[in-house]
């Protein structure tokens, strides 16, 4: 496609953001219809029943705007994480803020630093807002925070961590990152997308909330989307100092929140039941899955989030496994696009998702191994 004269000349060098395929695609395409989706890191158990009852309470009023400023949930989220409601910006998703926040910091000649293995959003952020993107390569499948330090220099103005980070769901643990941010400039902000944090079980993760009450140029994202179950409704939000949060409002969309979502998320951060059952559920899973992988003789890389990220095995190539499973209606994530062309990422699903992901593996590699 040619493109247009006189356009943002950092947007045209941009790739659109490629997303999990769609059930209702694989169903147009192959004629499938019981597929199982498995790409795109979501709760397997849809929402929980206070949502669903929220969300009924809610509809009566869609022929309104929704509160911009989010005032119940922005108190809700202050209480439930103490901090101070100015504090917070709500966002259509954590991608929302995690852009939001690039806007505010980075400006053409200024730099932003990520890690090799870096979710692809924080790229895309950086260079839309007319930065310098400067990739830092990853020690061990994970985040290499001396490396990210080194590399900040007189002109970054902006540093994206993911802990744990995705498509490799690798952590790092609370001394690392406090030394990392001690080692930082104040005047560099730090942006810690902790999208996955609900479902970590380690006592050495860090809490980036508590954190940012030592470090202000901290900026702390978290989103609904993951363990709440609310992916489809789009909420997430950063937690900064209320100077910061001020200038991301100032470039937020106005009623970027609608109020499904915000109804649906106030409602979803109180049902701590459901959070317990989901981390326990994922637990599980994540161990059926390890066993299955190792019965079948792939290597992974050790995950904290809902995912998954194996190799397919030498001298097999990711894409043709990928193929295979579609056609057996299982849907994983091909990574191919974050420079890991031999990997592919499964969320975790219920236990019969689970095991229809082994079993189309095993037929998918099978096949492979037959074809050589």
């Amino acid at each position: 496609m040619t493109t247009p004269a006189n356009v943002n000349a950092p947007v045209a060098a941009l790739s659109a953001y490629q997303p999990g395929k769609p059930v209702e695609e694989l169903a147009r395409e192959r004629g499938i219809k019981d597929a199982v989706k498995l790409a795109s890191n979501e709760n397997p158990r849809g929402p929980g029943r206070r949502v669903r009852k929220a969300l009924s309470a809610a509809m009566n009023d869609v022929s309104r705007y929704p509160d911009g400023n989010g005032f119940r949930l922005k108190s809700a989220l202050a209480e439930h994480l103490d901090v101070r409601p100015e504090q917070i910006t709500l966002g259509n998703g954590s991608n929302d803020v995690l852009d939001l926040a690039a806007r505010v910091a980075v400006s053409p000649g200024t730099r932003g630093v990520v890690d090799e293995y870096c979710f692809v959003v924080y790229p895309l952020a950086i260079k839309s807002a007319g930065g310098e993107l400067i990739s830092v390569p990853s020690r061990d499948w994970g985040t290499d925070l001396g490396a990210l330090a080194a590399a900040v220099d007189a002109d970054t103005r902006i540093v994206y961590i993911a802990n744990p980070n995705n498509p490799t769901g690798t952590w790092v643990d609370s001394d690392h990152l406090s030394a990392f941010l001690e080692r930082v400039p104040q005047n560099v902000w730090v942006v810690l997308d902790e999208a996955y944090a609900e479902y970590v079980q380690r006592r050495e993760y860090p809490n980036g909330v508590a954190l940012q009450k030592q470090f202000p140029n901290l900026i702390v994202t978290r989103t609904f989307s993951k363990i709440y179950g609310l992916a489809a409704l789009r909420m997430g939000y950063a937690v900064s100092s209320p100077a910061f949060a001020d200038l991301m409002n100032r470039v937020r969309q106005p009623f970027n929140g609608n109020s499904l979502a915000l109804a649906a998320a106030e409602a979803a951060l109180a049902d701590v039941d459901f959070v317990r059952t989901s981390r326990e559920l994922n637990a599980a899973g994540m161990a059926r899955i390890e066993s299955g992988l190792r019965r079948l003789g792939l290597q992974w890389i050790p995950s904290v989030g809902n995912f998954v990220t194996f190799h397919v095995g030498a001298g097999r190539d990711a894409a043709d496994v990928y193929e295979a499973m579609l056609n057996e209606g299982v849907i994983v994530r091909p990574v191919a696009n974050y420079g890991m062309p031999n990997h592919l990422r499964v969320t975790v699903g219920l236990p019969h998702e689970n095991d229809r992901f082994l079993g189309a593996l095993a037929k998918a590699l099978e096949a492979d191994a037959s074809e050589r």
